[in-house]
């Protein structure tokens, strides 16, 4: 009896962990998101640019989550607008994949 519900608590914590990974940008694509956010995001998000220094790891994937859904740009509204929902969805995971609490933290070097 005790095995069964070993396997059963296994069970459930994988599917619990695989499916708070694709709750970010789902559809969304990477290497696309890397090439937009370094094209789009960095120009202004560099170490003496206008906008503060942001890489993935900057943000947790909870707040990239929220920084997409919710404050969308909301410092220059228009850097979203400019963006097709698509290029959104990439870069948004591309950031959440690579966030400070994900499994690969990155820089976008």
């Amino acid at each position: 009896m005790m095995n069964t519900y070993v396997k059963v608590g296994i069970a459930l914590a994988i599917a619990l962990s695989l499916g708070s990974q694709a709750m970010a940008a789902e559809g969304g694509n990477p290497k696309k998101g890397k090439h937009l956010y370094k094209k789009e995001c960095k120009a202004c998000h560099s170490a003496d640019s206008e906008g503060p220094e942001l890489t993935p790891m900057a943000k947790t994937m909870s707040q990239w989550d929220r920084f997409f859904s919710r404050d969308k740009h909301k410092a220059k509204p228009a850097v979203f607008e400019a963006l097709s929902e698509k290029d959104l969805k990439d870069i948004q995971q591309f950031l959440y994949d690579h966030a400070a609490d994900s499994d690969q933290p990155a820089t976008c070097g």
